[in-house]
């Protein structure tokens, strides 16, 4: 078999007689008289021998023709079991065929009175499975379909433009379904790019690039185009929505989510039951601008009762007021909402995660670590719910069993990724530019899972200082998802929190180094380097790697409050109760800025510092609840 490709450019030749010519152009009638009556074998041949052919221009629109409809054999009528290579005979039995024809035996004769000349020479590719063939015929097709293109609007020209249009559509739909096989979405937003020529007021093509866009991560370019289809159709609710999860999400376009949102909303009837995910998106927009105080507690209260009212039979609504409640602190409100959440939906892993962290703000943190072992037997491999156990077994059964944890994580990392193949693992290797750059989650920080404009900014500044490093340091990642690496990271700096709750300053240091050679600058880790230092004793290396920290991420409470109990060490009072100050969202920070303004001998502030560190820390979970995740 012979599709030919040199240096990925298809050659096209001349035939030699118009004898074959008038061959190949009767053929269509009895290949798809042969695919009718269900001798998909042998009309898979007849479609090969017919594109081995060495074509003339008068042939080519044939050509695509048959190449597209082989290509839809192979896509929709072949599994990889039934496929056999062009080089090889076809089978004399195949589950494609009617079983009462099996008994047929398939040749490779087809009966063409006189051959055509077929391609031939060296360094022709030839397909291995059916969606590798599939997708080369398809982009020869797409190449054809592009260079006949007609894009004339005059009258005249519309019957001929709009028949260009369904075949290029075609075409496109079938590169869609053999390239999302595959996950190759980056290359399928690549050939709908193509197609924009064709796509003139036409919505298909625009939503179809859309949601290639969002799937191969260009969620910015996504947005863009998702405008474009929200013009062309105004009246679907899902294209907003679809928006809003991008612009809440990887974005973090807050304002233009709400606007989104309130495209659905203002649909009124017409959105139906999507309107309920309207004043959702709405409530998750206000909760997360919640961090910057650019909204007030009653307006995103608001949006998901609304929600939780239009649609009450929808988990999520209940759940996000729960959450929300949380955060604000209502504890026994919020629980009220969770229990009905999982009322709704027993199974639902966040709502019961959120149910264990709520017990353990009430400090019941054997229930809290039922509640997740429980989540864990239908969610092995979350590791969400991985981290909170490390956290409440430190509480409950000691630093031992939460390293076994870790362990545990470290297994399950290394066989949910199946990177033990050293081929796979190069293949999910990530650049070390754009793997420094991403700012890891920080899970153990009060303002975790809320991204502000300082963040964003620590995100930038990290992402200078990794171009640096990167060129430092040899042992980086080649290519591929970041997100093994940032899991593999988190999992680290918990095993280095677990080492040095323990006082073993060299197995936490070890552990440490090992997030670091992923996350050389993130602020996470230098904090932890802070960590191991204040745990040797090294007070002025703490307070280095400290100020390094910050001068990443300015807002990082935890840091914030170990440099400033060092100030406080070194009797720099005023200084200490400046950045204690900057970073009152704890109840550990309000203890220590307790102790500093006692020092300093301010009584009754410092009072007033130690109960409302009481206040707080009554009502304060394991981990933040802002661990779950905020999306649509």
């Amino acid at each position: 078999m012979s599709w030919i490709m040199h240096t990925s450019v298809v050659r096209y030749l001349p035939f030699h007689t118009s004898h074959t010519v008038q061959t190949l152009t009767s053929v269509p009638l009895p290949v798809s008289s042969l695919h009718c009556h269900s001798n998909l074998t042998q009309g898979v041949g007849r479609f090969r021998e017919i594109l081995r052919a060495v074509e003339n221009r008068t042939t080519q629109s044939l050509r695509m023709t048959i190449a597209r409809q082989l290509a839809e054999i192979l896509l929709r009528g072949m599994c990889e079991q039934s496929y056999w290579s062009p080089l090889e005979d076809p089978p004399t039995v195949s589950p494609l065929d009617d079983p009462t024809r099996q008994g047929h035996t398939h040749t490779k004769n087809y009966s063409l009175s006189r051959r055509p000349r077929v391609y031939s020479g060296e360094n022709l590719f030839c397909p291995k499975e059916n969606t590798e063939e599939a997708l080369l015929l398809l982009l020869i097709s797409e190449s054809m379909a592009n260079r006949d293109a007609v894009l004339s609007r005059i009258p005249e020209h519309n019957n001929d433009r709009i028949i260009s249009l369904q075949s290029a559509s075609v075409v496109y739909d079938l590169l869609t379904i053999a390239l999302g096989r595959r996950g190759q979405y980056e290359m399928l937003s690549e050939c709908l790019e193509r197609a924009m020529k064709f796509a003139f007021e036409e919505f298909h093509l625009w939503y179809q690039l859309a949601l290639s866009l969002m799937a191969a991560g260009k969620s910015a370019r996504a947005v863009k185009v998702l405008k474009e289809c929200i013009r062309l159709k105004p009246d679907d609710p899902t294209i907003p929505l679809l928006a809003v999860k991008l612009c809440i999400g990887p974005l973090h376009w807050l304002d233009e989510g709400e606007c989104f949102g309130k495209i659905v909303i203002d649909m009124g009837e017409k959105a139906a039951e999507f309107r309920a995910k309207g004043f959702l998106a709405i409530g998750l927009v206000y909760s997360l601008k919640a961090t910057d105080g650019s909204t007030s507690e009653l307006e995103r209260s608001v949006s998901f009762c609304r929600a939780q009212s239009l649609s009450p039979t929808d988990h999520l609504a209940a759940f996000y007021l729960a959450l929300q409640l949380a955060v604000s602190r209502q504890i026994p409100e919020a629980l009220g909402y969770v229990r009905q959440a999982l009322q709704l939906q027993g199974d639902d892993v966040h709502s019961l995660h959120l149910l264990a962290l709520l017990l353990s703000a009430q400090k019941h943190y054997h229930d809290a670590l039922n509640i997740i072992e429980m989540a864990l037997s239908e969610y092995p491999e979350n590791f969400n719910l991985l981290y909170t156990k490390v956290k409440l077994e430190s509480m409950c059964r000691g630093p031992e069993e939460a390293l076994l944890t870790c362990k545990h994580m470290l297994q399950i990392w290394k066989s949910f990724y199946n990177l033990t193949n050293p081929s796979l693992l190069d293949r999910a290797m990530a650049d070390r530019r754009q793997l420094n750059a991403m700012t890891l989650p920080d899970f153990s920080d009060p303002d975790t899972g809320s991204v502000h404009a300082t963040s964003i900014a620590a995100s930038r500044v990290e992402q200078a200082l990794s171009e640096v490093a990167s060129s430092l340091q040899s042992s980086a990642p080649k290519h591929g998802p970041m997100h093994p690496w940032m899991t593999l990271a988190q999992i680290w700096l918990h095993a280095a929190e677990v080492y040095t709750g323990m006082s073993k300053p060299a197995e936490a240091s070890a552990c440490t180094q090992e997030a670091s050679n992923l996350f050389p600058t993130s602020h996470n880790v230098l904090y932890m380097r802070g960590q191991v230092a204040e745990l040797r004793g090294n007070v002025d290396e703490a307070k280095r790697w400290y100020e390094e920290a910050l001068s990443i991420n300015p807002t990082h409470v935890k840091t914030m409050q170990r440099l400033g109990l060092i100030l406080h060490q070194l009797q720099r009072y005023s200084l200490s109760e400046k950045v204690l100050r900057d970073a009152v969202t704890a109840h550990d920070v309000w203890n220590s800025l307790g102790e500093v303004l006692q020092a300093q001998g301010n009584a009754a502030a410092a009072t007033e510092c130690f109960l409302t560190a009481l206040e707080l820390e009554a009502s304060s979970p394991i981990l933040p609840f802002t661990i779950i995740p905020r999306a649509l």
